[in-house]
C-alpha cells in the first residue's frame, strides 16, 4: 500500500470517529474487549522523521542504486579507448584441397582458409585429414575516433542526468508522504483527545442522572440517555485509539523505520511563508524535478542522435599479433618442406603491426536509426511541454486549496467556540434541574463534533501546505 492510499485510509478512520460519537447505540452492557495495537517506542519531530527517512527509506536507496547503475553504464563507452589484449590457439582436423575458387565470409557459417596447400582438380583431390595448429596473441588500440566515443559518453552522461532527476522526485515524493503522515497522526491524537473528553463529560452526566433519579428528582428515562450517550462517547473513544494507532504505523512505514509504531511529538512545524502565485510558478519552472527530468530526457535524445550520426565517421586503430602455427598439408611448392611435426606443433613464428583506417561513407540502417532519434527528440520536446503544464496546474491548484483550508480552519474555530458556550449553557440548565438529557446530549453531540471537524481540518491544511511545498520541490 502506497503512503498516500494508507494516509487516506487514516483519514477516513478518522472520519469513522465522527460517526462513532454522533450515531445513537443502545446502553452498554459490557465493557469492549482490549485493542492489541504496537506501542510506539520513539517519538519524532517532522524534521527528525525526514532525516530518517533520508537514511533508511528503502525507495530512496534504490533511487540512489539506480544513478549508480546509470554512472557506471556511462563509462561503457570510454572503455574502448583501453587496449583489447587476446589469445587463441586452434587445432584443426581437415582435408587440404585448394582451388582457385572464391568466397565471402558470413556469419551463420565458418568457412576456414586453404590457401597455402597444393591447388588439385578433382580427380587428384582427397579426403585424408591433415592437422593444423595455431597459437597467437594479439592488441587492438583505438588510435583516433573522430569524436565517436565522446557522442557515446555524452548520450550516456545525459541519461545519468535524468535518473539524478528521478532520484530528486522520489526523495520529494517521500517527503510528502513523510509529513502527511506525520500530520495524520497529529489529528488523530486530537481526536483522541476530544473523543477522551466527551466521554469524561459523559460520564460526569450519566452521574448526575443517576443521583436525581435516586433521589425521586428526574425520571428514569434521564438515566437511561445518559447511559447511551456514555456508550455512544465510549465507541467514539474506541474507533479514535485506533485510528491513532494506524496513524503512527503509517508514520513507521513512512521513514523506512523497523519499529511498528512511531509516535509524533505534540508541536507541529511551521511552515514557512507562502509565495505570491506568481513566485510559486517560477519556482516551480526553476526546481521541479519532473520538469527537469524532462529537458534532461531532450538533451539525452539530441545526445543519441548525434551519438548514432558519429558512427559514420572514420576510425583509426592499431593491430598487432604475435603467431605461431604449422600446418600438415603438402605445400603448394614441391621443393617447400612439410613443417617438423606435420601440423601438430605451431612452430612457424609471425608478426605483425598495422595501422588500419576505415570509413563507413554510407550505412542505410544507420541513416534510418539517425532518423527515428530525431523524430525522438520532437517527443521530448513535446512531453517537456505537457510536464510544464501539468506542473503548473497543479502549483495553482495546491495554492488554492491551502487558501481553502485557512478559511475553513477559521470557521471551524469560530464553530468551536460556538459550541462550547452552547454547552456551558445547557450544562449549567441541567444541573440545575431545567434542562433535560436530550437538550444537553445534543450541547454535546455538537461540542464534539466541532471540535473533531476541527482537528481534521487543521490535518487538511496542514496536508494542503504540504503538498503546496511539494508543488514548488521545496518542502515545508
Amino acid at each position: 500500500m502506497s503512503l498516500g492510499r494508507s494516509v487516506s485510509r487514516v483519514t477516513a478512520v478518522s472520519l469513522g470517529v465522527l460517526g462513532g460519537v454522533l450515531v445513537g447505540v443502545s446502553a452498554r452492557a459490557e465493557d469492549p474487549p482490549p485493542i492489541e495495537v504496537p506501542k510506539p517506542a520513539r517519538t519524532m519531530t517532522v524534521a527528525e522523521s525526514l532525516a530518517y527517512a533520508h537514511e533508511h527509506q528503502p525507495a530512496i536507496h534504490a533511487a540512489l542504486s539506480r544513478i549508480s547503475a546509470r554512472l557506471a553504464e556511462a563509462g561503457i563507452p570510454s572503455g574502448r579507448w583501453l587496449p583489447t589484449v587476446a589469445v587463441t590457439a586452434q587445432l584443426y582436423g581437415m582435408t587440404a584441397n585448394n582451388t582457385t575458387g572464391s568466397y565471402l565470409s558470413t556469419p551463420s557459417m565458418d568457412l576456414p582458409r586453404i590457401g597455402g596447400t597444393a591447388s588439385q582438380s578433382q580427380s587428384s583431390a582427397s579426403l585424408n585429414p591433415y592437422a593444423s595448429t595455431l597459437v597467437g596473441a594479439g592488441l587492438l588500440q583505438e588510435v583516433f575516433d573522430f569524436g565517436r566515443i565522446g557522442a557515446e559518453r555524452a548520450a550516456a552522461d545525459e541519461l545519468a542526468s535524468v535518473e539524478k532527476h528521478r532520484a530528486e522526485e522520489t526523495r520529494l515524493e517521500v517527503d510528502f508522504g513523510v509529513e502527511e503522515a506525520y500530520f495524520s497522526v497529529l489529528a488523530a491524537k486530537a481526536i483522541v483527545s476530544a473523543s477522551d473528553e466527551a466521554y469524561e463529560r459523559s460520564r460526569v452526566h450519566r452521574d448526575l442522572a443517576r443521583r436525581g433519579v435516586d433521589s425521586g428528582l428526574r425520571s428514569p428515562i434521564e438515566l437511561t440517555r445518559a447511559e447511551a450517550d456514555l456508550a455512544r462517547f465510549d465507541v467514539g473513544r474506541v474507533k479514535a485509539r485506533g485510528s491513532l494507532a494506524l496513524a503512527q504505523s503509517v508514520l513507521a512505514a513512512a521513514i523506512g523505520a523497523p519499529d511498528p509504531a512511531i509516535d509524533a511529538s505534540e508541536q507541529a512545524p511551521q511552515p514557512s511563508d507562502m509565495p505570491t502565485m506568481a513566485q510559486a510558478v517560477q519556482r516551480v519552472e526553476a526546481r521541479d524535478p519532473l520538469l527537469a527530468e524532462a529537458l534532461a530526457r531532450l538533451r539525452a535524445a539530441e545526445q543519441q542522435t548525434r551519438a548514432v550520426g558519429a558512427e559514420l565517421r572514420p576510425d583509426l586503430s592499431l593491430s598487432a599479433t604475435l603467431t605461431g602455427r604449422a600446418g600438415g598439408a603438402p605445400p603448394s611448392a614441391a621443393t617447400q618442406p612439410t613443417p617438423s611435426g606435420n601440423g601438430w606443433l605451431p612452430d612457424v613464428p609471425n608478426w605483425d603491426v598495422a595501422l588500419l583506417f576505415s570509413w563507413p561513407l554510407f550505412d542505410g540502417t544507420i541513416a534510418a536509426r539517425r532518423d527515428a532519434a530525431h523524430a525522438a527528440e520532437q517527443v521530448r520536446r513535446d512531453e517537456i511541454d505537457v510536464t510544464r503544464e501539468q506542473e503548473v496546474a497543479r502549483v495553482r491548484q495546491a495554492y488554492v486549496q491551502v487558501g481553502v483550508a485557512r478559511a475553513a480552519l477559521v470557521a471551524l474555530e469560530n464553530a468551536v467556540v460556538a459550541s462550547h458556550a452552547n454547552y456551558d449553557q445547557a450544562d449549567a440548565r441541567f444541573r440545575a434541574g431545567i434542562g433535560n438529557a436530550v437538550e444537553l446530549a445534543d450541547a454535546e453531540a455538537i461540542r464534539t463534533e466541532a471540535e473533531i471537524q476541527r482537528a481534521l481540518g487543521q490535518f487538511t491544511l496542514a496536508q494542503a501546505r504540504a503538498t503546496f511545498g511539494r508543488a514548488i520541490a521545496e518542502g515545508l
